[in-house]
C-alpha cells in the first residue's frame, strides 16, 4: 500500500503528521532518521520531476500554439482560395473554379485538424499544470516540515529516552506507508471503545487529537454523504 509514484509520495509526506509519529515511537532518533531521509530524498526527486514536468508543459503549450497559429493560417487560405475560385466561376472558368475550390476544402481540412489537435491538447495541458502546481505545492510544505524535523531533533532525542522500556509504539513507523496510520486508527477506536464502556480514562496520547476531524474540508461534504449511505445500509 505504500505509494510508489512521485507526486503520489510527496501529497502522503506533505500531509504526514510527523509529530504523532515521532510521539508514538519506541525510539524516536531511529524515526526522526528515517523521516529526515525520507523527506530529503523524496524532495531532491521531487524537485526533478517538478522540473522535468514544467518542462514539457512549456513544450505542450507551444504545440497547441502552432496548432493554434497553423488554424488561422490554413482559414486565410481557404478564404483566400475560395474567393479566388468565386472570380473564377464568375469570369466563367468553372474548371478553373472547381479546383480551386477542391484547394480551398484541402485547406480547411488542414484547418479543422489544427483545431483538433489544439482541442485535444487541452486536457492534457490541464492535467499537467495540475500536476506541476500539486508538485510545486507538496514541495514548499515538505521543505517546511523538513526544518521542523531538524529543528525537533534534540526534542524527538528527549522524548525517546523518556519512553524507553514503554510498551508499544510504532517501532520504525513508515509515514509513506497508510497500513501504518490505519493501525494507529484502531488504536484510537480501542481509546474511544474504553471511554465508552466506562473503563478508566486512557492515559493521554497524540492519538487523542490525530483522527478528530476530516483532513480536508474540500472533503468533508462527500464524506458526510458517504456517512449517510453507510447509515442507510445498516
Amino acid at each position: 500500500m505504500t505509494k510508489h509514484t512521485i507526486l503520489g509520495r510527496v501529497t502522503r509526506l506533505a500531509k504526514a503528521r510527523t509529530h504523532t509519529v515521532l510521539d508514538l515511537a519506541e525510539d524516536p532518533r531511529q524515526v526522526f532518521e528515517r523521516l529526515v531521509r525520507d523527506y530529503t530524498d523524496t524532495i531532491e526527486e521531487a524537485e526533478r520531476a517538478a522540473a522535468a514536468a514544467a518542462a514539457d508543459l512549456r513544450l505542450l503549450r507551444q504545440d497547441q500554439e502552432e496548432d493554434l497559429r497553423a488554424a488561422v493560417a490554413w482559414a486565410a487560405r481557404a478564404r483566400d482560395t475560395s474567393r479566388r475560385a468565386d472570380v473564377l466561376r464568375a469570369a466563367g472558368n468553372a474548371a478553373a473554379a472547381d479546383r480551386f475550390d477542391r484547394l480551398a476544402k484541402v485547406a480547411l481540412g488542414r484547418q479543422v485538424r489544427a483545431e483538433r489537435e489544439a482541442a485535444d491538447a487541452e486536457p492534457v495541458i490541464a492535467a499537467q499544470g495540475d500536476m506541476v502546481a500539486r508538485l510545486k505545492e507538496g514541495l514548499d510544505s515538505m521543505r517546511i516540515k523538513l526544518t521542523e524535523l531538524r529543528s525537533a531533533r534534540d526534542r524527538a532525542a528527549a522524548r525517546a529516552r523518556a519512553a524507553e522500556g514503554a510498551p508499544g509504539g510504532t517501532g520504525g513507523a513508515d509515514v509513506l506507508d497508510p497500513r501504518g496510520e490505519l493501525g494507529r486508527f484502531e488504536e484510537k477506536v480501542r481509546r474511544e471503545e474504553a471511554r465508552a464502556l466506562g473503563r478508566p480514562e486512557p492515559a493521554a496520547s497524540p492519538l487523542d487529537d490525530q483522527f478528530e476531524r476530516v483532513e480536508s474540508l474540500d472533503d468533508e461534504a462527500e464524506v458526510e454523504a458517504r456517512l449517510a449511505a453507510l447509515k442507510a445500509t445498516t
